[in-house]
């Protein structure tokens, strides 16, 4: 029963596979045009890239928080009250405590204090005031308030990501290599700190008759790129950019597709904390296809 249940998903994936190389120059663009555009619409969306208004690191004990400048921690301006509170961290514990009848809401409820975050947290609490919403967020030993202001000039003036043409000739056909047991590779993110996170193996596939390969993370359903190229730097972004594809049918055979490479959220803020393609990932070739860098409005 086993071997017909692989040779009847062999059979779907040839198909599906076929499928897709069988569409049409012009089928392929309009496909790619509205995956780009579903893509814009997840950024503007109001927990996407484009809102971020602040990253702040806390300090061990109290940390005010508020529009002036006195503050520990200052919020944009106008956004919030003067000294609306402080957040308290003690160890991988974070409360807030709101002072001056300043209306915060921790997911959708008034409060006056409240536990908001701690290691043991299966979501993290969504904090409000007015047009902000902010959340607590870890990077190793680093804990720190997200901010998002919904209304801010980055959201409100975004006009989109100049991007390659679509070309299908940059949609490959690629074979996954898994490792003979679970295997981590490090990965470094933009604060210099190293994870290691679990791989699902190396994808091999040809670009131009040469051969090429690039490790994949699992995330979830789908294998996690993160790659440069002979383009990074000039037309695309300098630290190199994401890619999505699905997992391997099972001969292991899945497809890359770079017309669907993307720019990290670093591209659109600095309060983001991106990764940075392993040594390995950086191709020498030049991947015309996928976003532009970002150019701020």
């Amino acid at each position: 029963m086993l071997r017909w249940s692989r040779l009847l998903l062999s059979i779907l994936s040839i198909l599906w596979l076929g499928s897709v190389f069988a569409q049409t120059p012009a089928g392929y663009a309009g496909e790619i045009t509205a995956w780009h555009a579903a893509r814009i619409s997840r950024l503007q969306a109001d927990n996407g890239w484009l809102n971020l208004a602040g990253l702040y690191w806390l300090d061990e004990g109290r940390n005010s928080f508020g529009s002036d400048p006195g503050n520990k921690i200052v919020f944009p301006k106008g956004t919030i009250t003067p000294s609306a509170g402080y957040f308290e961290r003690k160890g991988n514990t974070v409360r807030i405590v709101v002072e001056n009848n300043t209306a915060i809401k921790v997911n959708g409820a008034l409060v006056k204090e409240a536990v908001i975050y701690d290691k043991d947290s299966a979501r993290p609490a969504v904090l409000s005031y007015d047009n902000l919403r902010w959340t607590i967020i870890r990077r190793d030993d680093k804990i720190g308030v997200r901010l998002r202001d919904l209304k801010n000039a980055q959201a409100v003036g975004f006009q989109g990501i100049q991007r390659y043409p679509a070309d299908s000739a940059w949609r490959i056909k690629a074979f996954l290599r898994k490792p003979p047991f679970p295997q981590t590779i490090p990965i470094t993110n933009v604060l210099g700190q190293v994870s290691q996170q679990q791989t699902a193996g190396t994808l091999e596939f040809t670009i131009h008759d040469k051969k090429y390969t690039l490790d994949a993370l699992e995330e979830g359903d789908e294998l996690f790129i993160i790659f440069a190229d002979g383009t990074s730097g000039n037309t695309t972004y300098p630290s190199g950019r994401f890619l999505y594809a699905i997992k391997p049918d099972p001969d292991g055979i899945t497809l890359i597709d770079f017309n669907k490479a993307i720019n990290p959220p670093c591209a659109f803020t600095p309060y983001a904390t991106c990764p940075l393609p392993p040594k390995q990932n950086v191709l020498q070739v030049n991947v015309a296809a996928g976003e532009k860098n970002y150019e701020h409005q």
